[in-house]
């Protein structure tokens, strides 16, 4: 069912003949309609009496499904019902949440998701996706070899070990890649009869996890070192063999494995990492419609990251692109940054630093003069009292380190402080940014990784933007797939990020909401899409077209959640 189109100079989608009858057909997610399923279609394929009598629409299908869902008593039941509606029927499933984003994406992905990786082993209901355990390294060809993935073309893949925030969930993490490719379909258009997500799983060191005599995972202790590396080659070989232009997402892997794996693969497959350049592309395109506010261009921001892991280094690394781009040398650049770690502010002394930290230290004689709470260590109340950030970013998932003496020693120094806690799920965020606007006495800038509802202070309605990767890797994966492009570079990840901030309500009224709503996701998509298509062109990394055939081939590509008309296939 890869072709589940609709022509935008027809009225109505194209037929389709499934192979299947009965019983087969209803419980089939990609092709079921249940009560849709027209007079003719139940005469077709023998469905009178599997159903009932009322035939109806897909509409009337949402609002039945939207009142089930409002019903409930939590977002985690919400969570559970939803997942089961996706393995049911996939178009109801894409229709609902499609028609009601804003509402539904903090249920199917963060913050909603972290308690469903947790509570996985207790909620599984039916298979989605392939599970791929270390004891079967060497059956990974025959299992992908399934002729029903023959027509996957994008992957989500996880190994479970750094899941948001919340650390190793082993087997429990499969709940990202398949949210993720809910994202993909639902905000992206892309055909989820194309879509596989992964979970590779080589143990865990959730203890819980391996006491729970529910686990559904491998029992082991995490598998570590070469045999875990054994494991990933042989993984990325067979995804190879079987989809040589697959377009491949990692995700959630622990900053250990993640930027290694990425510098490993990135020029053997069409591949990214969404946690380093997804994040980073975001919290760029944020940045870039918050200086639009305050006025200071980003050539003169001072950058202060907590979080010196993948995600924290890669925000660093595409705002320094962005910097450069402006006019910045790339030296320039790297100064304006501060990124404090567990052992506090990064230095050319700090020990222990992995490769990709290494750019970004900061000579410890530039903090000789400094003011220190504890002579020694620079924590970062130090580093925001001495090298004064405008702009503050949290990606440590650790709950409430932004705290009120930082907040106000920032806004002493700064007229529009630009404060970023992305940590996710809500749980782990660095401040709650109701509180931030109130330390600031109303004059902070301030993008989260979760929803967070708005905040009255002094008769002003303050507006937080989800800065989170949803807003860019279903516009990129539109657009690599469109185009056919060969490869996923940090450049392609620059045009998204100018490309958000290009849609932002800011760049128009000067205040007001950073980015798009989430209703709106899937214009900000094809936008995205198609920058990144102009920028894999200029690269060499895909064909040159004009924007008209851009168009034409995003059109071509984004899938609508509508019901086919089905007839019966002849022999």
């Amino acid at each position: 069912m890869n072709d589940n189109t609709l022509n935008p100079l027809e009225s109505e989608p194209k037929v389709f003949a499934p192979q299947v009858l009965g019983h087969e057909i209803i419980e089939n997610p990609l092709l079921n309609k249940s009560t849709a399923f027209t007079a003719e279609e139940r005469d077709a394929f023998g469905l009178h009496g599997l159903l009932p009598d009322s035939v109806e629409t897909l509409e009337e299908q949402v609002m039945r499904r939207l009142a089930a869902v409002r019903a409930l008593p939590t977002d985690l039941d919400r969570f559970v019902f939803l997942r089961e509606l996706q393995d049911t029927n996939e178009t109801l499933y894409y229709a609902l949440i499609t028609r009601h984003l804003e509402e539904l994406l903090p249920v199917i992905y963060t913050p909603t998701v972290g308690a469903g990786c947790q509570q996985y082993s207790r909620i599984f209901r039916r298979p989605r996706g392939l599970f791929l355990s270390l004891p079967k390294k060497d059956r990974l060809d025959t299992i992908l070899a399934n002729p029903r993935f023959d027509n996957v073309q994008c992957i989500v893949v996880t190994d479970g070990e750094r899941i948001l925030g919340l650390g190793d969930l082993g087997a429990g993490g499969m709940g990202i890649p398949i949210g993720k490719l809910a994202i993909y379909s639902g905000c992206g258009g892309i055909d989820p009869a194309t879509t596989l997500p992964i979970l590779l799983d080589v143990g865990t060191n959730n203890a819980d996890n391996l006491a729970d005599p529910l686990y559904i995972g491998w029992r082991h202790e995490r598998v570590r070192g070469q045999e875990y590396d054994d494991f990933i080659e042989a993984f990325i070989a067979a995804v190879h063999r079987r989809w040589p232009n697959v377009l491949l997402q990692w995700e959630d892997f622990h900053k250990n494995n993640a930027n290694r794996l990425l510098d490993r693969y990135r020029d053997r497959l069409c591949t990214f990492n969404d946690d380093i350049q997804g994040t980073a592309s975001v919290a760029t395109g944020t940045l870039l419609s918050a200086v639009q506010i305050t006025g200071v261009p980003l050539t003169e921001q001072r950058i202060a990251i907590l979080g010196g892991g993948s995600a924290g280094i890669g925000i660093s690394e595409l705002i320094v692109r962005a910097m450069v781009e402006q006019g910045l040398s790339e030296a320039e650049a790297r100064s304006r940054f501060y990124i404090v770690g567990r052992h506090g502010l990064v230095t050319d002394e700090t020990p222990n630093l992995e490769a990709f930290q290494q750019a970004f230290v900061q000579p410890k004689a530039a903090t000789a003069g400094w003011v220190l709470d504890v002579p020694g260590t620079v924590s970062l109340l130090d580093v925001v009292r001495n090298a004064k950030p405008t702009v503050l970013v949290g990606v440590s998932g650790q709950a409430g380190v932004f705290t009120e003496a930082i907040i106000r020693e920032m806004a002493r120094h700064v007229e529009r402080p630009i404060v970023f806690p992305l940590s996710n799920p809500t749980s782990c965020v660095e401040a709650q940014p109701a509180d931030v606007v109130t330390w600031t006495d109303g004059r902070a800038i301030i993008g989260t990784g979760s929803p967070f509802a708005p905040s009255e202070y002094k008769g002003r309605t303050h507006h937080f933007a989800q800065t989170n990767n949803s807003y860019i890797f279903p516009g990129v994966g539109l657009g690599v797939l469109a185009v056919g492009a060969q490869r996923v570079s940090d450049g392609m990840f620059l045009a998204a990020a100018k490309a958000l901030a290009a849609l932002s309500p800011a760049r128009e009224t000067g205040e007001g909401r950073l980015l798009p709503t989430l209703d709106r996701m899937r214009e900000v998509s094809r936008v995205i899409a198609a920058a990144v298509a102009r920028q894999a062109a200029a690269e060499g990394l895909a064909p040159v077209y004009s924007d008209a055939e851009i168009e034409r081939l995003l059109e071509a590509r984004i899938w609508q959640p509508v019901y086919r008309p089905y007839v019966r296939a002849t022999d």
